[in-house]
């Protein structure tokens, strides 16, 4: 029995709010259940430091990507006929730890009943993009290679001392609360971009939480962090990992 105050609440949808959203570039709206828990907003804030310090280069063949391929996790040009579960694709790996430091609970858009199964994987998906991975050339920022939407599955990793984990995808619940992180480490599927294409050079890493902004926040500036990558064939260095706010 959970105390007042913290009490579960499934499948239920906040009554709709007459005020407009607060960010123009498009419609917002809470997750389901979201002003059940506490007052205020979520805030969505990526570990920079946490990116830099795991960042590596892997070479993978194709048979052992037959999951993440039906997730769409890899470039264009690995669909091609001419692909062969023999050929190797390059991939650009990292972490990934997000905190939610708002007020309030980070929960899907969907209800529950329209979350999707990844049986590969043995999950649900409950947004169709939590994360957008990017990498762009250091001159002109334009993507040189083709941005990954990462969609895994929401939960309370770990949390601050004295706050208790809620969200846990073994339980099919899940969201973010209060003081809690959402943690992927880097040798997990689709934790990654598909850089067999691009040449060696320098890039920048981008990486965006809640990147279609479908979830109300109470601070946007903070859901980017943008990393110096130099990439070298068969190894990588990330430096510079820093919170933009593009």
């Amino acid at each position: 029995m959970y105390p007042p105050g913290n009490r579960r609440y499934y499948g239920r949808r906040p009554a709709p709010s007459s005020s407009p959203p607060e960010h123009p570039r498009q419609q917002q709206v809470s997750g389901y259940g979201t002003r059940f828990f506490q007052n205020g907003l979520p805030d969505l804030v990526p570990d920079p430091y946490y990116i830099q310090a795991a960042t590596y280069i892997q070479h993978v063949q194709m048979y052992s990507l037959r999951c993440a391929a039906e997730e769409n996790c890899l470039a264009r040009s690995a669909y091609r006929r001419n692909i062969s579960d023999l050929n190797y694709r390059v991939l650009l790996r990292f972490p990934q730890r997000v905190k939610n430091q708002g007020t309030a609970d980070f929960l899907p858009v969907k209800p529950k009943h329209q979350w999707e199964w990844h049986s590969c994987h043995q999950h649900y998906h409950s947004m169709d993009a939590f994360s957008l991975y990017e990498l762009l050339d250091v001159s002109t920022e334009k993507q040189v290679a083709e941005g990954h939407k990462a969609s895994f599955c929401l939960e309370d990793t770990t949390c601050d001392p004295g706050v208790r984990r809620r969200y846990a995808c073994t339980a099919h619940t899940q969201g973010l609360g209060p003081g809690c992180y959402d943690t992927y480490h880097a040798n997990i599927d689709c934790q990654w971009i598909d850089i067999t294409d691009v040449p060696s050079g320098n890039y920048i890493l981008k990486v965006t939480v809640n990147p279609g902004f479908q979830v109300q926040e109470s601070d946007f500036s903070n859901n980017v962090v943008r990393c110096d990558v130099t990439y070298r064939s068969s190894h990588v260095q990330t430096h510079n990992c820093r919170i933009t706010s593009y």
